[in-house]
């Protein structure tokens, strides 16, 4: 070990151990990799970036694709309180570790595109459309028709003024142009982070217009 180094070799190895969710993440995701959008769960740099877009006064927040619970542990420390805080995650494990380790919030395993429905019957609805819905989804892996399905289920449960903020790995909006105009949708590119394994970049979704966006029923 040189002098500049200035770590110890034990410690600089225990630094670069993965964690518990790391772990736990990446053996979800060699067991269905087309369905988790990366190998390792996403970045505080990133969760920050992702709630700094929070409209004024959010209080009430839907998070898709929970994961290991970065996102949702940075929207409660925003202040976003666990009861007013819904989370959708397909995957059984993780949706079980949401469960346990954010009891308090309404943590559910079920398809973004169900959202409506989901919203609904949890009760969730009682409570007013949510200002935001913050999203860990592969977007850029799917094809149109699930895009537009998912974009509609999220606009149909939010305020009139609300934002759906989704990152990507990808250089530009993962959304579907084609799918932006059908709903009348506007994006805004927020920020980057190169704190992220990969880079990521945060983009801002919402309507051009004050419409009623109805999702299709699925099939």
């Amino acid at each position: 070990m040189s002098k500049r180094d200035g770590l110890h070799p034990l410690r600089r190895s225990h630094s670069l151990r993965p964690s518990p969710d790391q772990w736990r993440f990446f053996r979800q995701w060699l067991k269905n990799p087309l369905a988790i959008a990366a190998i390792s769960p996403s970045s505080h740099h990133l969760a920050r970036q992702m709630v700094a877009e929070l409209p004024s006064g959010a209080r009430r927040v839907i998070e898709l694709g929970g994961g290991t619970g970065v996102f949702t542990q940075a929207l409660i420390e925003h202040g976003i309180a666990a009861p007013d805080l819904l989370v959708l995650e397909l995957n059984e494990e993780l949706h079980r570790h949401l469960q346990a380790r954010f009891p308090d919030a309404r943590v559910i395993c079920g398809d973004a595109r169900e959202l409506p429905a989901i919203v609904a019957l949890s009760g969730y609805a009682e409570g007013g459309p949510a200002d935001a819905v913050v999203s860990g989804l592969g977007l850029l892996s799917m094809n149109r028709t699930m895009q537009q399905g998912i974009l509609e289920a999220v606009f149909a449960v939010l305020r009139a003024d609300g934002r759906f903020i989704q990152f990507t790995y990808g250089p530009r909006s993962p959304v579907n142009r084609e799918v932006l105009a059908e709903l009348g949708l506007h994006v805004r590119r927020a920020s980057m982070t190169l704190r992220n394994m990969p880079p990521a970049t945060v983009y801002v979704y919402t309507r051009q217009r004050s419409r009623a966006i109805r999702p299709t029923p699925m099939r």
